[in-house]
């Protein structure tokens, strides 16, 4: 794996600070605590709008949660797919079956920490029913799974099952 804007010492903790702010005069607030588990999967529901990503990045480094996350492989195409890259982005491709959770359970399986983010409905529209990838990278790699639910402009809270 590349080096993320987590590991890059002074800009990590100046965004610690910036996304405090942020986050307070937007009206978002955490609710609940992160873990305290080296390593965990984190379903994020409900995905509905571009902004989720940048409001859960923003909560991450206020929490200071070194967390990866999950994205349509599209979005590491363009001229900014190193950007995505070192913002904590693993590009995945959705047009076939890929062996991704084996790769996500290898990938948990060769580090000592590691949290990665993923909306288990694969897409801002409403679905039917949650993909289940994140359940079997979980059972694979035998680490918890932590729910977060997006509600309006004002929590996003994390919900220990």
């Amino acid at each position: 794996m590349r080096r993320t804007m987590f590991e890059t010492p002074v800009l990590s903790s100046a965004l610690h600070y910036v996304f405090r702010v942020v986050l307070r005069c937007f009206g978002w607030r955490v609710e609940g605590q992160p873990p305290d588990a080296p390593k965990f999967i984190v379903a994020i529901a409900p995905h509905t709008s571009y902004w989720d990503w940048p409001i859960l990045v923003a909560m991450a480094f206020k929490e200071r949660v070194e967390a990866l996350w999950m994205g349509k492989d599209s979005l590491f195409r363009s001229p900014l797919a190193w950007l995505f890259t070192w913002l904590g982005g693993i590009s995945i491709d959705r047009s076939a079956s890929h062996g991704i959770v084996n790769q996500m359970i290898d990938l948990y399986n060769a580090r000592e920490r590691l949290i990665i983010g993923l909306t288990p409905e694969g897409t801002r529209s409403r679905v039917e029913k949650w993909k289940t990838g994140f359940y079997r990278i979980a059972e694979g790699a035998h680490i918890p799974i932590v729910l977060v639910a997006l509600r309006s402009r004002s929590t996003a809270s994390p919900m220990m099952p």
